[in-house]
Order: structure tokens, then C-alpha cells, then sequence
């Protein structure tokens, strides 16, 4: 896979479909990898006309660790900063950011610093960061944090957890979430990473207020059965942007399964040609 320098950190990316074709960014979720975007959302997209760019975020995946000296590590702004630096490595000059979970709060970041590089805003599974929404169970918040020291115990427990945040209406075989785990942490395995990412999410606190300068097509796609970030976070999300748009798809947990995958594509390129078209 290719990387790009930005400033002090390498990104490792890839690309499908035609470089002259519209881009649309897709930013991952906390400690998550490109890899594991469902190859049924990437076919979609490029089938839908856009040129997709998928990358590890810092401290994610093959892209650069941050040094654990470095305090605070970074911010989701920093996080923002590489989406930017990536575009201007891959001569994009405006594109749709597609964000799920933390990927969802750096997409709006880039809204809310750089929206003349943006198309438009898909915030999925993502929050307003406001304090006074929903939290999830304790125990279930506990799993973001599990260790383990060997692989087949590290497997079983992001198995598990890709069972409880799941979608239950898109139910994945437990051979299926074993394969995933397993080749997430064959490729890169950071705790620390997901510690630090964590660190800059928390940092952040509410974007209410910056949510409501944002002008741009935004559409806000959550799941109704999403435990880890309950739907009011998705509605709250589109109550503080003017003119967004929210859709709620039942069955839908805190990630996208291979049988969505095709569904949220559809969302996502009828909303681009409705309110995005390229110029």
C-alpha cells in the first residue's frame, strides 16, 4: 500500500475507482483499519461515480505511531489536519468526508476548519459530543479499553466485542468476526494507539456550537440499534447543523456489516446527487 508524508506523520492509504471521478474520503472509527471498510461499500461507491480513498488514521493501521512523550499526544483537529494533508498529497481539491464513529467528530472538523476542501459532510455512528446525551452502559464503554497479551486472546476478545457493538439485524457469523479480528491484528495491533486516540476524543468535549456554523450538504446516517452510541447522538448531530439531513436505519448497530454495506452505499450516493452533485 502507498503512504503520504504530512507534515511529521506517514498516512498509509489506497484508492479505487478513477481519479477524475469525484472524491469521497472515508475516515475510520477508533482504532480501527482500512482494511476492515466492507468490500461491498468500496465497490458501491465506485460504481456510484466516486473516487474513494480509504486510509489508517495516526496511530492506526500502518500509518505512523505518535510518540508516547508527546503530551497531549494530538487533538481531533490534528486528526483533521491529516484528512487536509492527504488531499493535497493525492491532488484532491474538494471532496465528500465520510466518517464513522471518532471518524464522524474528525470529519466535522474538517467542517468546521477547511470547508472549501469539502463536498460534503456523511457523519455515521458519529456524536455532537454533547454532555447531555445518552452514555452507554459502563461495561459496554469497558470493552473500547480490553488488552490481552496473545494473539488468539486479543482475536477473542475483538470477536466478542464485534458481537455486542454489532448490528442485529445484519448479524455476522462468528467465523466471519473471527477472520476480522484476526487479520486486524496481524496487520497492526496498538492498544496504546486506541489509548491516545481515545485521549484526543475526550479532549474535545461538546462541538454543539461549531456544529451550528457549519455550512455544508451534510447527511448524519445512525443506527437504531447502536449501543455504543445511542441514535440521539445521530439526531442531535443533525438537530445542530442547518439544512442536515438524518436518516436512522433499523438493525443497525455500531458498525457496518458486509450485508449493509450496499444499503449505506445507497444512502450515501443518493444524498451526493440529491444536495452534492460535482460541479
Amino acid at each position: 500500500m502507498p503512504f503520504a508524508s504530512v507534515d511529521a506523520i506517514s498516512l498509509c492509504y489506497e484508492t479505487h475507482g478513477d481519479r477524475r471521478k469525484p472524491a469521497i474520503v472515508l475516515i475510520r472509527g477508533l482504532g480501527t483499519q482500512l482494511i476492515e471498510w466492507p468490500r461491498a461499500l468500496l465497490d458501491a461507491l465506485v460504481a456510484g461515480g466516486l473516487f474513494v480513498v480509504a486510509f489508517d488514521n495516526r496511530d492506526a493501521g500502518l500509518s505512523s505511531e505518535v510518540a508516547a512523550s508527546a503530551q497531549p499526544p494530538y487533538r481531533l483537529e490534528d486528526m483533521a489536519n491529516d484528512v487536509v494533508g492527504l488531499c493535497d498529497a493525492l491532488a484532491i481539491d474538494r471532496a465528500h468526508v465520510f466518517g464513522i464513529s471518532m471518524g464522524g467528530m474528525i470529519a466535522q472538523h474538517v467542517a468546521f476548519a477547511r470547508p472549501e476542501r469539502m463536498r460534503s459532510m456523511i457523519s455515521v455512528m458519529s456524536s455532537s459530543g454533547n454532555p447531555d446525551l445518552p452514555r452507554p452502559p459502563p461495561e459496554l464503554f469497558a470493552r473500547l479499553d480490553e488488552r490481552a497479551d496473545a494473539e488468539d486472546a486479543v482475536v477473542v476478545l475483538n470477536a466478542e466485542s464485534r458481537a455486542v457493538f454489532g448490528s442485529p439485524g445484519y448479524p455476522e457469523s462468528e467465523a466471519v468476526r473471527v477472520a476480522a479480528a484476526r487479520a486486524a491484528y496481524r496487520r497492526s495491533y496498538r492498544p496504546d494507539g486506541i489509548a491516545r486516540q481515545m485521549r484526543a476524543v475526550v479532549a474535545d468535549a461538546s462541538r454543539v456550537e461549531r456544529l451550528r456554523r457549519v455550512d455544508l450538504p451534510t447527511l448524519v446516517i445512525h443506527g437504531r440499534d447502536d449501543k455504543l452510541v445511542p441514535s440521539e447522538a445521530g439526531a442531535d448531530t443533525a438537530r445542530s447543523i442547518a439544512g442536515a439531513e438524518l436518516v436512522v436505519v433499523p438493525g443497525m448497530g455500531h458498525n457496518i456489516p458486509a450485508a449493509l454495506a450496499p444499503e449505506i452505499a445507497r444512502i450515501t450516493l443518493d444524498f451526493i446527487a440529491r444536495r452534492a452533485p460535482a460541479a
